[in-house]
């Protein structure tokens, strides 16, 4: 079996540290740039560290935390979410799962799909109610701002968003508090961060 077939599925750590989940939401698409970005935070998780004992300071994999990793979508667990470049990524969880329910996740990770897309409301309710539970934060990458727009989460909010998509954002009605994509890479406003594309300089 290949080396990091099951990292990242389960918290596979032998005593109480913290375990972080992780949840991958993609209602429709998303660009394969942008949802690769998790993979930095599956990077620094003891699972992943640990099979590199030897490699590392054996105290650099003492203090990771163990991370959970779940793709989430509209579609059931076992199918196919596309992405670009002809790639696809297995659902592991739909929305509605209780697994993945507001209060079971610790980050949203919402991935761009194109803007123009129409979003399950379904999808879209979930992803609103997250962003309204404690100790859930919502990361939002590159177009992913839309799917966080159509959610309500953008309102009163300071926000970032790609360069090129300031006017189109603002044409959305999302309310934010401010726009800043067109100076920042990324902005926090309590628990919502969003960024600029995954390539912005």
């Amino acid at each position: 079996m290949a080396t990091f077939a099951d990292i990242n599925k389960v918290s596979r750590a032998p005593d109480n540290r913290q375990v972080i989940r992780i949840g991958v939401f993609i209602p429709t698409e998303c660009q394969l740039l942008d949802a690769a970005g998790v993979d930095v935070f599956g990077s620094m998780s003891y699972e992943y560290l640990s099979v590199l004992d030897g490699l590392l300071p054996k105290e650099a994999i003492d203090i990771a935390p163990s991370i959970e990793i779940h793709y989430i979508g509209s579609v059931q667990a076992g199918e196919r979410i596309p992405m670009t470049s002809n790639q696809a990524v297995v659902a592991t969880n739909h929305y509605s799962d209780p697994e993945v329910a507001p209060g079971k996740l610790n980050i949203v990770y919402v991935p761009g799909p194109d803007p123009s897309n129409q979003f399950p409301e379904g999808a879209i309710d979930w992803l609103r109610r997250q962003g309204a539970t404690e100790g859930v934060d919502i990361l939002s990458v590159c177009t992913g701002i839309f799917v966080c727009g159509a959610a309500g989460l953008l309102k009163g909010r300071d926000i970032c968003g790609p360069r090129a998509i300031q006017d189109l954002l603002k044409s959305k009605g999302y309310e934010p508090k401010s726009m800043r994509g067109h100076e920042l890479r990324w902005i926090q406003d309590g628990n919502f961060w969003s960024s600029a594309d995954a390539l912005a300089m």
